[in-house]
């Protein structure tokens, strides 16, 4: 009885919504949005260190990050206006730089696109492998553009640095 008390009385902390308020997340324009795997074990990839001097880092897919890489690339496929202009497989996570554009067809959100990207791998899979939220950001600007794509180009470098928020 005293522990239901505690928790009246101790309010958990309200988490900060990951969506901006009255946005219409099919919206013409670019996302820059993360996956992270369930408990973020790291089953998606391996990060190597290049072979030579100045050779960048490579990621090596596995069998997960197999199936992830190929429903990344059925997404424009299935959606005539949505484009994956620059992605990486990380070993738990994904980031994603997606653009959509006006067509005569109205576009799908982003959380229907996604929803897909998960169902499609867990259902490959067999099993459930993605945290149940992802983060999304909306690309402001060109400048902003450019942020993202480097942060997707750099990740593996990061990775092996140990610099990545989720390593």
């Amino acid at each position: 009885m005293m522990l239901c008390y505690y928790f009246v009385m101790n309010k958990l902390p309200t988490r900060k919504p990951n969506r901006l308020p009255g946005y219409d997340y099919s919206s013409v324009g670019a996302y820059f949005i993360t996956i992270c795997t369930k408990d973020r074990k790291a089953i998606l990839s391996d990060v190597i260190v290049g072979t030579t001097i100045g050779r960048p880092p490579e990621v090596k897919l596995k069998n997960y990050g197999k199936i992830a890489d190929r429903a990344v690339n059925l997404i424009s496929d299935h959606y005539a206006n949505v484009f994956v202009d620059n992605y990486v497989i990380m070993p738990n996570h994904i980031h994603i730089l997606l653009r959509i554009e006006h067509t005569a067809e109205p576009p799908p959100s982003v959380s229907r696109i996604i929803k897909q990207l998960k169902g499609y791998v867990t259902k490959k899979a067999g099993e459930p492998i993605w945290q149940e939220k992802s983060y999304d950001h909306i690309i402001r600007d060109e400048y902003d553009y450019l942020v993202r794509w480097k942060y997707v180009d750099d990740n593996p470098a990061n990775w092996l640095l140990k610099k990545d928020e989720y390593y």
